[in-house]
This record gives C-alpha cells, structure tokens and sequence, in this order.
C-alpha cells in the first residue's frame, strides 16, 4: 500500500497554524521578538515536513530586525520546486500588553509558487 497523495496547501494550512499557537502563548506578555520567535521557529519546524524543495524568496523580519525565515533558505522535506514567501511578523498584535480593539487579528501568512 502506498501512502496518500498529500495536498501542499493543506501542508502550508499547518505551517500557519502551528505559527500562530506558538504565537499565542506570548499573548499579553508585551514581548513582539519573542512571539516573532516562537512563530517563526514553529513555521521553519513544520515547514521542514513538508514534501517540497522550497525556497524562501520573501522573509519577514529584516525591516525591524525581527526573528525571520530567511531570503534564500531552502525548506522542505523534498518534492516539488516551490518558491515561498511567508509573514510570520504579525505576532506584534498578539504580543501587546493591552489588547485594543482597533488593531487587527494576528495571522501568518504562507504563500507557495511552482519555481521555473
């Protein structure tokens, strides 16, 4: 028996979800680097199960010196060439110490691209 067919988006699914619970638990603390950190560190975890060569063409993080996946770092477990770009640097919203209505809900963010 072979295993299944796994759908890369569903992969990527994982990839933020996983960035986002680890940014969770710096909710309320007032600490962006650490919840950056957290995000990033699960999203380079996960992302290095998933079946594709992929490279990062877009990181987070080098504007505000912010924990990053870095430009050109190859992730993936093997499979198809894919390019990605990701944002895990919206953990800021996570991390204030006083939630405020007015500022937008946390995400991260994963895109993938077939590579030429």
């Amino acid at each position: 028996m072979s295993a299944p067919d796994r759908n890369l988006a569903l992969e990527l699914v994982r990839v933020t979800e996983s960035a986002a619970l680890a940014a969770s638990r710096w909710v309320g603390r007032g600490d962006k680097l650490g919840a950056d950190g957290a995000a990033v560190d699960a999203m380079r975890t996960v992302l290095a199960t998933v079946p594709m060569d992929g490279i990062v063409v877009i990181g987070e993080g080098e504007k505000d010196e912010a924990p990053m996946l870095f430009n050109g770092e190859e992730i993936g477990s093997g499979g198809p060439a894919v390019d990605i770009a990701v944002v895990a640097a919206a953990a800021w919203v996570t991390a204030a110490p006083i939630p405020k209505p007015s500022k937008p809900p946390a995400r991260e963010s994963v895109a993938a691209s077939t590579r030429n």
